[in-house]
């Protein structure tokens, strides 16, 4: 089945009714993130082989743009999961790719530090080979619902590094929901105090991710919340501006602090 003949089903048998419950009782769309899953487009922007579809950016931003007006909630998950997974798709391992493109994983980010000002506390120390990684992670869309999560912690060149940390690794937890919009998108903070996760799991070269979230995450969070008017656009957008400008002392962060903020205005 095609994907427009896909989601056009999901839509119609899915969304709709889940999109009622999310709205009147903010309750989390995970029926509609499993029947999207299922029909492959929470793998559609994955490479074809071993089970993606190949989507470009362009298929993406049709997909949130059509689920936008049956389910806000379910728009903002597919929002953080679409960016999350260009990473997953340029840096993730194997296991992990092929698990997002068959519709079984679903991903998001966590790349917003709580606090003023956004400045960059997250850390991550190393002990062999078991990195261990404390934070506090606002705006973090399906928060306790997402399989894992792209995360980011300070650098030592005063850059960014960028992990994949599962959600059920020790030491994560979410404190408290949210009351973000929309609501049953389980937009809320995540806290590591620590989490223990392998050092295979950063996610591009030490020190590169503002040069990752240049490049992967933010032309795929412009052109989703593009698509969906200013009112959706997403939490990490001027929140990931601002910490980068303020903090970054790296030409990566100095170029990525300047691109957000000029698609911004």
């Amino acid at each position: 089945m095609s994907y427009p003949s896909a989601l056009h089903d999901v839509l119609d048998h899915v969304i709709a009714p889940v999109g009622e419950l999310a709205y009147q009782e903010g309750k989390f769309p995970r029926a509609a993130v499993a029947a999207l899953g299922r029909a492959g487009l929470l793998g559609l922007t994955c490479s074809a082989e071993p089970a993606g579809r190949g989507a470009d950016l362009a298929r993406a931003a049709e997909v949130v743009a059509r689920v936008m007006p049956v389910c806000p909630a379910t728009a903002a998950v597919l929002q953080s999961h679409y960016a999350a997974a260009a990473v997953v798709e340029a840096y993730g391992g194997r296991w992990l790719r092929g698990e997002v493109a068959a519709g079984r994983h679903l991903c998001t980010l966590a790349v917003v530090e709580d606090g003023a000002g956004g400045a960059v506390r997250s850390t991550a120390r190393r002990t062999g080979g078991v990195v261990a990684l404390r934070a506090r992670k606002r705006d973090v869309v399906a928060a306790g619902e997402a399989d894992s999560y792209v995360w980011s912690s300070a650098a030592s060149d005063g850059g960014l590094t960028l992990w994949g940390v599962p959600a059920h690794a020790p030491g994560l937890f979410v404190p408290a929901r949210a009351t973000g919009a929309p609501l049953a998108s389980a937009t809320s903070t995540v806290v590591a105090d620590p989490v223990r996760i392998p050092a295979e799991a950063m996610l591009g070269a030490d020190g590169e991710g503002f040069k990752i979230l240049r490049d992967a995450v933010l032309p795929w969070l412009l052109e989703l919340c593009a698509v969906v008017g200013s009112d959706a656009v997403h939490p990490s957008l001027g929140a990931l501006a601002r910490s980068a400008s303020g903090t970054a002392r790296s030409g990566d962060g100095q170029a990525f602090a300047a691109s957000a903020a000029m698609a911004l205005r």
